[in-house]
């Protein structure tokens, strides 16, 4: 078998989760979670294409610019047969060396980043099921818990990192949004700066943290809250940038996943399932979005408070949100609805909490 297994399973301290290491031969890490079958014989690692891996300055924005020359030849909608984060199989070689798995991260073979200089940073994949046909919004409260803990353990890897200033977690679903592979997955970007975004939400205002008051405020006003319970909010909020954008936060102050208990973080992800599913019920389709984990950069903020925003970007039924020239030119948002009212639509599609997590729904 043409990888090299660098321990034995690895038991963290992460309820009911083993992590298995495995070295493929191009120095790509895979770590399986939970269960798996080993690969069949005669698995064949894919290698890491050559390619030129930047970060530029932009001095007019003054944010950088990733250049990753290889990423035009990665795998594009491939049929279900070669799909390559599924089990391998004799005769198939995936990126996955595994017969099975419950979950699985790899260091992506078509990075935005590379740990060497001067890109200096890391880019994984998150596998939450080795079912193709499956997604966040299907898989079972057992795999929830899996991934609520696979995203926890891989912040703190990834955050205790020289050089890595912030761990980024996200999901691109949907081929309008531009997703290549169609299996369930999320990525993880190891920036060696803090990026844009989560530099301005970091920048401290007050002694108060704004994600603190922004929660009490819609709490307050009510109408554009779509879950409240279990120490978690998720809601509209009143200057939403996308048509039926949803934050979702724990009301108490933690900066990070690692700041959640186990049954906390379960919690949370949960609550993004059921938003993620109220999405599918709105005009009965998959919904196509991108979620982004807010969290704490490497070096602790103490502003920092852990939220996760959803941009769902169908605007109505079988309408897309663009992008234009506003919003790309000129960095302003311009939204179609009215967050209330959008609140209001959701509220009539969204499901009831499962009952087998009424035990774990605390922070």
């Amino acid at each position: 078998m043409a990888h090299t297994r660098i321990a034995s399973p690895i038991i963290h301290a992460m309820p009911r989760a083993v992590r298995t290491d495995i070295l493929q031969p191009d120095g790509r890490h895979v770590h399986l979670y939970g269960d798996y079958t080993p690969a069949p014989a005669g698995y064949q690692a894919p290698a890491m294409p050559n390619g030129v891996y930047e970060r530029r300055w932009n001095p007019l924005r003054r944010e950088w610019v990733l250049v990753a020359a290889s990423r035009q030849a990665r795998t594009f909608l491939p049929d279900r047969a070669d799909c390559p984060l599924c089990p391998s199989s004799p005769g198939r070689s995936t990126e996955i060396p595994a017969a099975s798995y419950e979950a699985a991260v790899f260091e992506n073979r078509f990075p935005a980043m590379v740990p060497w200089p001067p890109a200096g940073g890391s880019c994984e994949v998150v596998v939450y099921t080795d079912e193709h046909e499956a997604s966040f919004a299907t898989l079972p409260v057992s795999r929830l818990e899996l991934l609520a803990e696979v995203w926890t353990d891989r912040y703190r890897d990834l955050s205790a990192r020289r050089g890595i200033k912030y761990a980024y977690i996200f999901e691109n679903r949907g081929e309008q949004v531009g997703v290549t592979l169609h299996h369930p997955h999320g990525q993880i970007y190891a920036y060696p700066f803090v990026p844009p975004v989560a530099a301005s939400e970091l920048t401290r205002r007050s002694g108060e943290c704004l994600q603190c008051e922004l929660i009490a405020d819609e709490l307050k006003q009510r109408h554009r809250v779509l879950i409240n319970e279990g120490g978690l909010t998720a809601y509209v909020p009143a200057y939403a940038r996308w048509p039926y954008e949803v934050h979702v936060a724990p009301r108490a102050h933690r900066a990070a996943l690692p700041d959640l208990s186990p049954a906390g973080r379960l919690a949370l992800l949960v609550a993004m399932q059921r938003i993620a599913r109220t999405y599918d019920r709105l005009f009965e389709v998959p919904m196509p979005y991108m979620m982004a984990m807010h969290q704490s950069p490497a070096e602790v903020a103490e502003q920092a408070h852990l939220h996760i925003e959803f941009y769902p970007i169908l605007r109505e039924r079988g309408k897309l949100k663009y992008l234009a020239g506003s919003e790309s030119g000129a960095g302003v948002f311009i939204n179609d609805t009215l967050a209330e009212e959008s609140a209001e639509r959701l509220r009539a599609v969204l499901d009831e909490p499962l009952a087998s997590t009424a035990d774990a729904n605390r922070p």
